[in-house]
């Protein structure tokens, strides 16, 4: 029996679990940060084109899926050297952090971070929270330390809240960008590494002053 031209053949279909697996995550990804996580399953299923019950039997809950997308999108693509990297002090501290950003940047600055990012957020989700208490460990109070390392501040003492929050503002304007992109769809810098060494430029000479012990009877 001939086959008639543009049917697929089943055995073209049939992906290995692997394979099949990354297809549905790769499929969520781009379904979640186009339309929301209000989105469902049913609809996501359509989208990738299988059935709904096949999506079940690799992620058996749409929390497991949505599990699986923050691993995928904020866990995976973080370097392990980044924080070893961000206290190699063969390096001036400009030279790290702008080092830093440039390629935290190309791993953050794209569609599916950002607006995965801010629908999480508005929907109450913890993928914000989650992610902010690992990238406090892995590079805001890294920064800190390697900050009063270079101003002659107290290295071994805890560090407070107010320093991490101006860690955070240079964070931010970076996270900006994205936003600026993808949510107001206006365009980056033409030249974004060099608008990045300008931020961290700009951040470290406000910086060190700001870190130095508040004023007695202030709040951090």
């Amino acid at each position: 029996m001939t086959r008639k031209a543009g049917a697929a053949s089943p055995e073209r279909r049939r992906l290995d679990p692997k394979a099949r697996e990354d297809a549905i995550l790769q499929g969520a990804i781009a379904f979640f940060a186009e339309h929301g996580f209000d989105g469902s399953t049913r609809d996501l299923a359509a989208r990738i084109g299988i059935t709904q019950p096949l999506l079940y039997r690799y992620f058996p809950s749409k929390e497991a899926l949505l599990d699986r997308v923050y691993q995928e999108v904020y866990l995976t693509p973080w370097r392990s050297d980044w924080s070893a990297a961000l206290q190699d002090r063969a390096l001036p501290l400009e030279a790290r952090l702008t080092r830093f950003y440039r390629d935290y940047a190309r791993v953050v600055l794209t569609y599916e971070w950002i607006r995965l990012f801010m629908f999480a957020g508005l929907k109450g989700l913890d993928f914000n929270a989650r992610y902010l208490s690992f990238l406090r460990g892995a590079a805001f109070d890294v920064v800190v330390r390697e900050i009063r390392h270079e101003h002659g501040l107290p290295e071994d003492a805890p560090v407070r809240e107010a320093e991490v929050e101006l860690v955070w503002g240079l964070h931010a304007a970076i996270f900006y960008l994205g936003v600026r992109r993808f949510i107001y769809g206006m365009p980056l810098p033409e030249d974004l590494d060099a608008d990045i060494a300008l931020r961290v430029r700009a951040f470290l000479h406000g910086a060190p002053a700001a870190l130095r012990p508040l004023p007695s009877g202030a709040t951090d």
